[in-house]
């Protein structure tokens, strides 16, 4: 029978505790191996998403390039003028966007349906450089073309919204939900500003029975 005290026993039964020592030692190399490739496939992701980006900004740098070189030619047309338009909304490039856009509108020949788009994108640039009521004109233009355009009615509501004018926007949310009633957008957007506008009207009409 072994001895449980291991200075009482054998010298060549000593060694017998070291395969509990070494099972220790691979658990704990084994969570380190874990934590090395989770951080791996972190670092994996960052430098996914950074290459992504950096490739999704050259091919922006590109299309601009060669839609620039339409415009300066003369030869743009209506169509190229709103890429070049959206690519610089997408870089960010706000008065740029907001110029080539206006052209676009000025000289569009094609489907009212996609002058929307035009209107839409333009209203999203001006909302973005903070000018409200310009982007509302746009995005209710837009909507006036083409009524069903959800994606103009949610961008409305969003800036009626920001303008803190609660009534139009929960206006604009209801339209997009009569076109798409299933929204993942407008919905939640929806139900909260029913909430907030219940709240108004009333605190307004206690302020109004105080008076």
């Amino acid at each position: 029978m072994v001895s449980a005290y291991p200075q009482l026993a054998a010298a060549s039964e000593i060694v017998k505790p070291e395969p509990i020592y070494e099972v220790g030692e691979l658990f704990e190399l084994g969570i380190q191996l874990s934590y090395l490739l989770l951080l791996l496939g972190l670092l994996g992701v960052g430098t996914f998403y950074v290459i992504r980006q950096v490739l999704v900004r050259r091919e922006l740098d590109l299309s601009a390039k060669e839609l620039q070189e339409q415009v300066r030619s003369g030869d743009a047309s209506a169509t190229e003028l709103f890429e070049l338009g959206a690519v610089m909304l997408r870089r960010k490039f706000y008065p740029a966007a907001n110029k080539f856009l206006l052209q676009a509108i000025q000289k569009w020949d094609g489907d009212d349906q996609d002058l929307a788009q035009v209107y839409n994108a333009l209203g999203v640039s001006y909302v973005r450089e903070d000018k409200l009521d310009k982007g509302i004109a746009q995005f209710e233009m837009a909507v006036k073309i083409q009524p069903g355009y959800v994606t103009a009615w949610n961008n409305l509501g969003d800036a009626y919204e920001k303008k803190k004018e609660l009534p139009l926007a929960l206006k604009a949310f209801e339209e997009v939900l009569l076109f798409d009633p299933n929204n993942k957008v407008a919905r939640p957007r929806r139900d909260a500003l029913k909430d907030r506008v219940k709240l108004y009207k009333d605190v307004v009409a206690v302020k109004s029975k105080k008076r």
